[in-house]
């Protein structure tokens, strides 16, 4: 079992007259039978579980809360929360206020009555809540304008999949992997020409390296990195063909690989011949 931890960040800026005011946030691997309550709050206060489980009472009504759960404590409300005795929860939170509060959590379907959402399909969840705990810790200047923007898209990911699940047209599993590969095709397509990195890539959309590599090579066939290494050549060989003026060496810094040595011995890998020696062909087909 994990050990115990607590982690909480302060918004360094104080404001009073903004929309929505993000007040903190934190992160905690919890004790086993960890009880909060019965008590209130005079803020909002939101929890997303990452991992183990728990009771959290609201209104009246127990819900049984397991990784991938977000409950809502809304201001005034009576409530209680405990993690389990054998599987204590590990979970991240933010509080926050302002006039546009309750429009914005009403949006993303939470209520006194309706206080919990089922989470887990929203990948960048963690990393929404990431960037409000790290730009507190970093005393940033503008902190209570990006925790602000951040909670926002927050809860506009909430606001999507309530939508969705009322409209009875969430996606499935296929539609959102399907979704995943065309993004990442797309990023790698747009930017081969950059020094990019599929750690850089996997950061971008918030999942795990390994995840989306495993995910990648089953519906495509091959691995990111593979992937990217053919559309870089494929580039570099319309290039040969279409800019005389470029050396080999300038081709094969324009799609992203500095080193020429690297280029020609995968060029080639994929067609038989130097980069050179493809020109060379190139050109005579041409006379």
């Amino acid at each position: 079992m994990r050990q115990d931890t607590y982690k909480v960040a302060s918004n360094p800026v104080i404001t009073y007259n903004e929309h929505m005011n993000v007040l903190f946030a934190g992160e905690s691997q919890t004790k086993p039978s960890h009880q909060r309550g019965p008590k209130v709050y005079d803020f909002y206060l939101m929890h997303t579980v990452l991992e183990g489980k728990g009771e959290f009472t609201c209104g009246g009504k127990s819900y049984l809360l397991r990784a991938g759960d977000t409950f809502l404590i809304e201001p005034e409300a009576l409530v209680s929360y405990v993690s389990d005795a054998n599987e204590p929860w590990l979970y991240r939170w933010v509080a926050f206020n302002g006039p546009q509060a309750a429009e914005l959590v009403q949006a993303a379907g939470f209520s006194v009555a309706n206080p919990v959402a089922e989470t887990a399909a929203i990948r960048r969840l963690g990393v929404l809540y990431n960037h409000i705990f790290s730009i507190f810790r970093k005393n940033d200047p503008a902190a209570h304008l990006k925790a602000a923007g951040y909670l926002q898209l927050l809860l506009a990911e909430f606001c999507t999949v309530h939508q969705l699940a009322e409209d009875n047209g969430a996606m499935t599993d296929v539609d959102d992997t399907d979704k995943l590969i065309q993004q990442m095709i797309h990023y790698l397509s747009t930017q081969y020409a950059q020094p990019v990195s599929i750690e850089q890539m996997a950061e971008s959309f918030g999942y795990n390296r390994a995840y989306l590599s495993r995910v990648f090579k089953r519906y495509t066939g091959e691995s990111p990195i593979t992937f990217l290494l053919k559309l870089r050549i494929d580039k570099a060989r319309q290039m040969i063909r279409e800019r005389e003026g470029l050396t080999i060496e300038q081709i094969s810094a324009s799609v992203g690989l500095q080193d020429s040595l690297y280029f020609s011995k995968q060029f080639r890998r994929f067609y038989g011949l130097s980069p050179s020696a493809y020109r060379e062909s190139m050109r005579q087909m041409k006379s």
